[in-house]
């Protein structure tokens, strides 16, 4: 009796003596399925991005334009009920963006302003620096007080360097930590193959970009309905300022350049042109023809402010073709 009261004791230690060990192969199994840290916010940041549609390749040339015919050396065309490519020629090839760099700057001026009538003040000591680039200028100056959607019409439609380095320097502290505000954008939208280095476009040669990473930035900026009334304005007048009491009234670039000329079935809305030496003539646009609305980007294109401006000619090529679709 006394032997199998021992045997009996001794069976009855066993799921004592498993338990513990049971606990640390749970904590053991648990562990492995907790995500660290760094990879919790590599979950987040990707959940964040997601939100931007990639583009999405044609199966098949679905415009009736060879890529080989047209002026510019890099293009794509996007439409943007679907992000659906319809053409591309070069389109991941490095560029210089020259003044098409300004839609970065204006959305993410216009995302981090927190009053748009503000009135900013242009210090003198950008203008000096400006003049010796030759960088095209809005009419601002010196130590004029203007207001921040003033200075935003200024960056898009006239390409004013003083108005850009004006809202960098007053959201940012100076025109290199706006620079990185600009950069990180880019990360956000996922255009890998761009850094800018500075809100102006002028020529440097770690500015750069590409067609296809500047169509994600366009469809994305022509979002937010300030940046799409700016892009899609032919004119504007400023308010009085110390400086001009009368105002300065800006035209558009793109619809100077345009002139009479039209698109069959349609019209282009809005537009950004551009040019240095090195990045040849660029044009982001956005146009509708028939129900649907396209975004077409160029650049690379021979000539200059004085020549014939084959970024213009390339754009009502491609458009007009769209009308036969």
């Amino acid at each position: 009796m006394a032997q199998r009261i021992r045997i009996k004791k001794r069976k009855s230690r066993k799921p004592v003596l498993l338990l513990p060990l049971l606990l640390v192969v749970l904590a053991v199994l648990g562990y492995r399925y907790i995500p660290e840290p760094q990879h919790l916010w590599e979950k987040i940041s990707e959940d964040r991005t997601a939100a931007v549609s990639p583009l999405k390749p044609e199966t098949q040339s679905a415009v009736p334009v060879s890529a080989g015919r047209l002026n510019s050396s890099q293009a794509i065309l996007v439409r943007l009920k679907d992000q659906r490519i319809l053409m591309e020629k070069n389109s991941e090839e490095k560029i210089y963006p020259a003044s098409l760099t300004k839609i970065m700057t204006a959305i993410v001026a216009i995302e981090n302003l927190p009053d748009l009538q503000e009135k900013i003040k242009l210090p003198q000591s950008m203008f000096q620096e400006l003049y010796q680039a030759n960088a095209t200028m809005a009419g601002f100056q010196p130590d004029e007080q203007v207001r921040a959607m003033d200075l935003l019409y200024g960056v898009m439609l006239p390409s004013g360097a003083e108005s850009c380095i004006g809202l960098a320097e007053r959201i940012a502290g100076s025109e290199r930590k706006f620079t990185l505000m600009m950069n990180q954008k880019a990360a956000e939208l996922g255009m890998n193959h761009t850094n800018f280095e500075n809100t102006t476009g002028l020529h440097a040669k770690n500015h750069y970009t590409t067609v296809k990473d500047l169509a994600v930035l366009l469809n994305y900026a022509l979002q937010n309905d300030t940046f799409r009334e700016i892009f899609t304005s032919s004119r504007h007048s400023t308010q009085s300022t110390n400086k001009h009491p009368g105002g300065i009234t800006f035209y558009s670039t793109m619809f100077t350049a345009l002139g009479n000329s039209r698109i069959r079935g349609g019209e282009i809305l809005g537009g950004k042109t551009g040019y240095t030496d090195e990045a040849g003539l660029c044009l982001a646009s956005f146009a509708q023809v028939g129900k649907e609305h396209y975004i077409l980007i160029t650049a690379g294109a021979k000539g200059n402010h004085n020549s014939e401006q084959y970024n213009i000619t390339d754009a009502l090529t491609v458009y007009n073709r769209l009308e036969k679709e």
